[in-house]
Order: structure tokens, then sequence, then C-alpha cells
């Protein structure tokens, strides 16, 4: 995959996982004895109507209180054994609820009732938390209104092709999403992303526009993406400020199997990746513990060994083999200690070898001081915050071992909150 240094001038050349030959169905994974979904909403102390003891039916909306938006949908059907509280990325406040299965399943009819009519609001009460996760609410925002749809059918990082072999597997299912999707938005030009060698696949049998982009990382980064269709990145609003609006493929085939079928997917395709790099494909039910899959597989996680849900570049680690899987866990890797490359608090040393390697040209040498520093609104003003495309290169490359990705990431997740508290108080 490596094909030249990293370090020097010439910028190095990595190509995705395409998925193109023939590949092993995944190994279905047992429903678990416990699973554990996540309400994206604070707990509060008194007042939730969601209890201990609660039974729940596969494909059924659970609400921490009547009429709520936010909901996680039962993946299996049981009784609600533990609601706790769940700190997330960037100090995000949850709620985690366990349900403990049943032998078998039975599903609930509330969706099936819903899908006779597709519309905005129907995707946004039920399928937000499928497979895929797909965020529907800028597609209801009638301040920033959107006029293109992108369907991109890869993913963004290196080493896995979970949602391409999705893509490949259902292109029945994403043709039945796109026209859900057409109808419930009346939005006509969808466009479907895929790697440049995998375009003869497709063309002529999906209901969209095909795009295709070069499978070079990081040209696959969504914001990679908009740029080789717009020509411009996007500011501190977002893409919907753009009018665009990106959407996995396995969140568009999880769309159209549910208006299909009549039942939500509450299965989830990930990859597993091990110590030596051999890959794993994998369906397991969403909530199922990442220690229940790396058992499958014999995948033996040792002392100080790392866990990370997504590729090396821009995964995020997490700390127990008991956390559960989500609808967005596309990979699930796994570094031995001996490899695992340090972060430091050392200073930049002005090497430059952070702004020879960044896609989008950003003087990261100079934005990363401001970001250290907390200076994040300074940052983005002065040096090109927003160009950023987060493919990580730059913390892959940095001398110093200065988690600059983790910076830009924090940075933009915090200025976005700001600009969002602001605006809550406009209104």
């Amino acid at each position: 995959m490596r094909k030249r240094s990293f370090f020097g001038l010439s910028k190095p050349t990595f190509h995705y996982e395409l998925a193109t030959g023939a590949v092993a169905d995944p190994v279905a994974i047992p429903t678990p004895e416990t699973v554990t979904l996540y309400i994206k909403q604070e707990l509060k102390r008194t007042g939730s109507s969601l209890k201990v003891g609660t039974p729940v039916k596969t494909g059924q909306r659970l609400v921490l209180n009547e009429g709520d938006d936010i909901c996680a949908i039962s993946s299996v059907t049981g009784t609600v054994c533990a609601i706790a509280p769940f700190l997330a990325d960037y100090g995000r406040a949850w709620t985690a609820v366990t349900i403990k299965a049943e032998g078998s399943d039975t599903p609930d009819t509330e969706f099936a009732d819903a899908s006779q009519e597709p519309s905005l609001e129907t995707l946004n009460r039920y399928l937000a938390t499928c497979p895929g996760e797909p965020d529907i609410s800028p597609l209801m925002d009638e301040r920033n209104p959107v006029h293109t749809i992108v369907i991109y059918g890869g993913n963004a990082d290196l080493l896995i092709d979970t949602s391409l072999f999705v893509f490949k597997k259902n292109a029945e299912a994403v043709n039945a999403g796109i026209e859900i999707l057409r109808k419930a938005t009346g939005i006509e030009d969808i466009v479907i992303v895929i790697p440049e060698e995998s375009v003869q696949n497709y063309s002529g049998h999906l209901d969209a526009r095909i795009q295709a982009v070069p499978s070079q990382y990081p040209f696959a980064q969504p914001l990679m993406v908009l740029y080789h269709l717009t020509g411009r990145l996007p500011d501190e609003k977002g893409m919907a400020s753009m009018g665009v609006h990106f959407i996995r493929a396995e969140a568009v085939a999880a769309i159209g199997q549910a208006f299909s079928s009549g039942h939500l997917p509450v299965e989830k395709t990930v990859a597993v990746i091990d110590k030596r790099g051999t890959k794993h494909l994998a369906r397991a039910r969403v909530g199922t513990p990442v220690g229940v899959l790396l058992k499958t597989f014999d995948v033996q996680v040792n002392d100080k060994d790392k866990i990370i849900f997504g590729g090396p570049m821009t995964g995020n680690a997490i700390y127990s083999e008991d956390l559960p899987i989500g609808a967005d866990t596309d990979a699930i890797l796994v570094q031995d200690k001996s490899v695992i490359p340090l972060y430091s608090d050392y200073p930049c040393i002005n090497c430059g070898d952070c702004v020879r390697i960044c896609p989008a040209n950003v003087p990261v040498n100079l934005l990363v001081r401001f970001l250290e520093a907390g200076q994040y609104n300074e940052g983005a003003d002065l040096y090109d915050l927003y160009s950023c495309i987060e493919c990580g290169l730059c913390s892959y490359v940095c001398v110093s071992r200065i988690p600059i990705y983790q910076y830009i990431k924090l940075a933009k997740y915090e200025i976005g909150r700001i600009t969002s508290a602001e605006e809550m108080n406009e209104q």
C-alpha cells in the first residue's frame, strides 16, 4: 500500500481498499447476551420514562421521555437491564441503555405503519440511527436548503472497505434508498461518488449520477470529495451552507431495505483488523460488545495494546472491550503495543513536513501553535483551519509527535458548539 516515503518533498501515495475481487461473506455473529445502545442525550436524575425492567422489541424506538426526538433503535428483543450516563468524545453527555436479549426476535410494528408514506419526518424519527447513521436533520433545515445529496460508496480511511463491500452487495437496496430520498426530499440531484477503479462495475446500474474520485488517500475524505465536486470548502457553518449533504452508501442501503421490508435494519457490517493486519468481515447486531467480535476471530488484546474504532489515520481509540459497536462503526483495528506511535507535548521544531504533506496547503506549523493554546477562532481566521480536510497526514509525519489531527478536530468542535450556542441565544 505504501509506495514511497512520507518524508521529503515528494508526497506519499496510499491506496484505498477497493473490494474489487471476490470477498467472502461476513461471519454472522450470534446475538450476544446483552447489547448496549447510546441515546445521544443526557440522562437526568429524575423523570425518565425509560426504566430498568422495561420490555422492548426488535426495531423499537427507545427514548428517555415520551415525545423526545432523540432515540436509539433496539437491535434485540429483551428487557432493559441498565441505564447509565455515558461520557462520549469531546465530553458529550449521552445515555447508555443495556438490554438483556431473549432467545428470539419479536419485531416492533410501529415503523411498518409509518413506512407507507416516505417523509423526512419518518426518516428522522426512525432511520437516523440505522446502520451508516444518516444525518437527516440538515435535509430539514429550511434556512440552508440542500440541492445536492452526495452518496459515498467507500470508506474515508485506509485499510477499510466495509462500505464499498456493502455497496457492492446491496446495489438494489441502494437504488431503493435513492428513490425514498427523492420522494422524501424532492431533491433530484443525487451523486454517487465511487473510487475510479470501481466505476465500471456500477455505471448504468444505479439511479443517480456517478462521479469517480481517485483511489489515492485522502481523496475519499468528505471534504476532499466536496472540493473535488465544487472547487470550494465550507466555513464554520458546515456543508449545509453550501447546499450539499453527504450520506454514506450503507445508510442509503439501510433506508432502502427498511422501506422495502417494513422492518428497521439492526445489523452492522464491521471489519476486524488484527495485529498482523489480517482483515475479517463480520455482521453483528448494533450494540454488540467489541470483545465478542475479537473473540470470534481469536484476536488477543494485551496490556498496552490499542483498540481503535475506524482506520489508522482518523480512527478513535477506545478503552474497553466491553464498549459496543455503533451504527457508524466500520472497523475495529487492534494495534500491538510495540507498533503504537506515541504522542508528546514536545514543541514544534518547524521542520515543515506537515506543510509539505498537507493536501490542502494549510500552514499547519503555524495553525497548531494557536490550537495548542486554545485560541481556536484566531487559528481559524489566520491560518485556514476550515481548509483542513481532516486526513491525519500531518500527525503521521510530525517529528515532534504532536497530536495535530486531534487538535484540529477539537478546535472545529468547540467553534461549532460556540456558534450553535450564539445562534440559540439570538433566537
